[in-house]
């Protein structure tokens, strides 16, 4: 399955719209918790067939802020969203996202 990269609030939108569980995580690439966390997202991304997209919150500031204010949640980055038809289910911030943390949301 695809990961995207979320450039625009139009991609945003298209990609939150779609029906099923899908994972949303905000990164910034110049912090090593960002990149710890990416690393565990990715390594459940690799094992499981899940829609996923990526916002880089440096570069695509917009796009990270529309997610705030949407779902009415604190940004913080990194940050990971379980979304379900349209709806956050889960989400969780810094150290707290691991692969194993992703698996347990996904599964309840």
């Amino acid at each position: 399955m695809s990961q995207k990269q979320l450039h625009s609030t139009e991609e945003l939108d298209q990609f939150v719209n779609e029906n099923g569980k899908r994972l949303l995580f905000k990164h910034s690439t110049i912090c090593p918790i960002s990149t710890a966390a990416y690393d565990e997202f990715q390594a459940y991304v690799q094992d499981n067939a899940m829609p996923s997209a990526v916002i880089l919150v440096r570069e695509d500031r917009p796009v990270s802020n529309a997610v705030a204010e949407r779902f009415e949640i604190k940004h913080e980055s990194p940050q990971i969203f379980l979304l379900e038809n349209g709806q956050v289910k889960w989400h969780t911030s810094h150290w707290k996202i691991t692969k194993d943390a992703i698996t347990q949301a996904v599964q309840e």
